[in-house]
């Protein structure tokens, strides 16, 4: 299939780790977003976590005021989390995992053991107008439990893949993109839009930009950890220019 135009959503969860470590207000997450899209992103990620462990609720709340573009919500499916959801009325909310021993979100969400209690924060946040987003495990049998959720997009969680390129394990690579492939080609045939991110840097981006199922790349820590020594609008153009080349090359 032809290559669709390809968005980058950037995180801005560590901005608010950085200000967090110290205190205060510096740097401001709000502000990291305002770069962001000034060089080039076309839509914002925030985590608010249970534990407010970096995004605080002043930040999305400014996030959704200040912002020009798209501001996806990733959130735990608690009543707390939706009720934040329902009232702020973010472009997207994406459902993730969340436990509090964790650095970083682990794996994908069960959305097969976890249906009973996903369907209904689902429900309301559909018929609210917010575009639900379930991160997930690349695997077809998930593609089609996310589908009879009612859920139309999926996050394909591409941590193992990008384990595996740090492992320089060429097997693992190989056997993590096809299965990434597969599980975007049968979520793409149900109907699913399909996102993907987690671990991606420009060093791993190019393969899983490539595929032509794939519309956006969510991509947070790789960004800030390069902003360090390069500045922000740097790394997110460094970033935009490895997914746009891996898009040109797969379509032609």
């Amino acid at each position: 299939m032809p290559a669709s135009p390809l968005r980058l959503g950037v995180n801005v969860d560590h901005v608010a780790t950085l200000r967090n470590a110290r205190g205060g207000t510096m740097p401001d997450p709000v502000r990291a977003a305002h770069a962001a899209i000034a060089a080039g992103a076309d839509g914002i990620t925030a985590h608010l976590r249970e534990d407010r462990r970096h995004i605080r609720d002043a930040d999305v709340e400014r996030l959704r005021r200040e912002i020009d573009r798209p501001l996806n919500f990733e959130m735990a499916a608690t009543d707390e989390m939706v009720a934040i959801a329902l009232r702020l009325q973010p472009h997207a909310a994406c459902l993730v995992p969340e436990k509090r021993e964790e650095r970083t979100t682990e794996g994908g969400l069960d959305i097969v053991g976890g249906r009973q209690h996903l369907a209904p924060a689902i429900a309301r946040l559909v018929e609210a107008g917010v575009r639900v987003s379930l991160f997930v495990e690349p695997e077809v049998h998930v593609m089609e439990a996310a589908r009879a959720l009612g859920a139309p997009v999926v996050e394909l969680h591409t941590g193992t893949y990008c384990e595996a390129v740090i492992a320089g394990d060429a097997g693992a690579v190989r056997a993590e993109l096809a299965r990434l492939a597969r599980a975007a080609e049968h979520g793409h045939a149900l109907g699913l839009e399909i996102h993907a991110g987690h671990g991606l840097t420009v060093d791993s981006v190019g393969p899983v930009a490539a595929l032509p199922q794939v519309r956006e790349l969510n991509i947070g820590h790789a960004l800030m950890a390069e902003a360090i020594f390069d500045g922000l609008p740097a790394a997110i153009r460094a970033m935009r220019a490895a997914m746009d080349a891996a898009r040109v090359a797969s379509a032609a």
